[in-house]
């Protein structure tokens, strides 16, 4: 009993000391906010989460599943109306996107930090997202993204000699449907065709289990807008230009080869030699596996 009075005794005046002192501030918590690239869903990292920061993915305009799966795509799949249907990303532009995440930051800057993530083409979405809201975005990472300065578009830096290695083009041999038609462009990422599958897990994923990357396949949309790859996406100096950045290198992306995700590191440097990429490096292919995409999670664990 004297024991327990006392400790009781001890612990009421712990609390009473504690009346009247000053708080500790707590940190503020740190949104990280994900765009994806061509084909992309909106994504979001639980191991973030775990380690106390929030996360959100921005649901992009047409890659929703209402608009883009149809029986016609399902096993049977019926080729001749799925290459017919119309696309929910007819007319789509690289302004839309901007617009979706431009609105995904402006809610979450109301509580802490925002760190805006793209990845491949989503590299075009966030720089020009930080045109419109500098001032909002903490911290732009580039997770083997496409990072348009000196250049206008995707397309200019997929044209130069270091994108003379990328494998992408291979996965025309998916497409199905004629673009000009649908207004988008249609790949079938459920296709059994060997010869298309060997050129994607080459792109996109060589090092995955095969189950890791079919997984992967069907995560993805078929349907991506057209006129992104062509839109100028420049980010200004003046807005852009002075977010601090970060530029996450796969070394074994065969997609964007590291030749050309370094010219386009440099370029934008170049452009603005006072707020110059902080640059990171982890061993992973242009899609990562899980095991890889550890290293990027440690990564963005520690800009925030």
């Amino acid at each position: 009993m004297l024991h327990m009075a006392s400790a009781a005794g001890a612990g009421a005046l712990t609390m009473a000391a504690g009346v009247g002192a000053p708080k500790k501030k707590r940190k503020e918590v740190t949104t990280f906010v994900f765009v994806s690239g061509a084909h992309g869903a909106a994504g979001v990292d639980p191991e973030l989460a775990m380690r106390g920061h929030r996360t959100v993915g921005v649901g992009l305009q047409g890659h929703d599943a209402t608009g883009q799966f149809h029986i016609s795509y399902q096993a049977p799949q019926d080729l001749k109306t799925f290459a017919t249907l119309p696309s929910p990303m007819a007319g789509l532009t690289l302004d839309d996107y901007v617009e979706a995440t431009v609105k995904v930051v402006r809610r979450v800057a109301n509580y802490g930090p925002v760190i805006l993530v793209g990845g491949s083409m989503g590299g075009a979405t966030i720089t020009k997202a930080a045109d419109e809201v500098p001032k909002l975005i903490d911290r732009l990472v580039y997770s083997s993204a496409f990072i348009c300065s000196k250049m206008r578009t995707i397309v200019d830096y997929l044209s130069t000699p270091e994108a003379s290695t990328s494998l992408l083009f291979g996965l025309a041999k998916g497409a199905v449907g004629d673009p000009a038609q649908i207004k988008a462009s249609r790949t079938n990422w459920r296709s059994n065709n060997p010869e298309f599958l060997r050129a994607a897990k080459q792109a996109l994923m060589a090092d995955a289990s095969d189950g890791e990357f079919l997984a992967t396949l069907n995560t993805m949309s078929p349907d991506e807008a057209l006129s992104v790859p062509v839109t100028d996406a420049r980010g200004r100096v003046e807005a852009w230009g002075r977010v601090p950045r970060t530029y996450i290198r796969h070394s074994r992306d065969l997609s964007i080869p590291l030749p050309l995700q370094d010219r386009m590191i440099r370029e934008a440097d170049e452009l603005t030699p006072k707020n110059k990429f902080d640059v990171k490096t982890v061993d992973a292919t242009h899609a990562p596996t899980a095991k890889a995409y550890e290293k990027i999670t440690d990564i963005l664990h520690k800009l925030a």
